[in-house]
């Protein structure tokens, strides 16, 4: 609410660059792990749902047998908002995520049309 009007040409991304491990360490804690969620808010965002494949937590999809499946880079998540959003060219982008994987399928429903 106190965005007021910019909240129509305002994205948020929420992110961490590590996730936790599914099961507890040895001193009761969990360690960094692998797969995490990614948040997007905004006006631009075309949201209420989810995007990606869920893996699950059962033994056989976790990695190492302790993290969760990184199921989308998140460059790719990111690419759509620097394009769309903030009008980066396919050179800009180039140079923003050298050698990033190619596209999502999901990558263009990310922001609203």
């Amino acid at each position: 609410q106190g965005l007021g009007p910019a909240l129509q040409d305002t994205v948020i991304v929420v992110m961490s660059e590590f996730g936790r491990t599914v099961h507890q360490n040895g001193t009761l804690g969990s360690d960094h792990g692998r797969g995490n969620a990614i948040w997007l808010l905004g006006g631009p965002v075309a949201g209420g749902r989810m995007l990606g494949e869920w893996p699950g937590l059962e033994s056989s999809a976790l990695v190492d047998g302790r993290d969760l499946a990184v199921a989308v880079d998140f460059r790719q998540v990111l690419r759509p908002i620097l394009q769309s959003h903030l009008g980066l060219s396919e050179a800009a982008l180039a140079e923003v995520f050298p050698a990033a994987p190619g596209r999502w399928r999901g990558e263009a429903q990310v922001l609203r049309s």
